[in-house]
C-alpha cells in the first residue's frame, strides 16, 4: 500500500529526472504543442517529452529535443555524448565562460 501511495506521488508531479540529475535546474518548456522538461546539473542535461507521440513524430521530436538544449541552457550539445530517443535523452553540454 504504501508503494502505491508513492508511485501515485511521483507520477502526480510530472516528469521525474534520474538521480544522477537531482538538484539540477528544471524547466518545462512547450514546443510545437507538445510539453518537455529539461533538467541540467553542471555540463549535464537531460530532456523528457511528456505525452504520447505516434510512429511518425518520432524524428521531429528528436530534433525539437536537441534544439532545445541549446535554447534553454544557452550551451552546446556535445552530440557524441548524446543517449536516449524521442522519450528521454541525456547528454553532456558546452557552455560559454562567464
Amino acid at each position: 500500500m504504501k508503494a502505491l501511495i508513492l508511485i501515485l506521488a511521483l507520477t502526480a508531479c510530472g516528469a521525474q529526472p534520474t538521480p544522477q540529475m537531482w538538484g539540477g535546474v528544471r524547466t518545462d518548456v512547450t514546443r510545437a504543442g507538445r510539453n518537455y522538461t529539461i533538467f541540467q546539473k553542471d555540463r549535464q542535461v537531460e530532456v523528457i517529452r511528456l505525452g504520447w507521440a505516434s510512429r511518425g513524430e518520432h524524428q521531429a521530436i528528436r530534433a525539437d529535443m536537441i534544439a532545445l538544449v541549446q535554447e534553454v541552457t544557452g550551451c552546446r550539445l556535445v552530440e557524441s555524448t548524446l543517449q536516449g530517443d524521442s522519450g528521454e535523452m541525456r547528454g553532456r553540454v558546452s557552455c560559454p565562460r562567464k
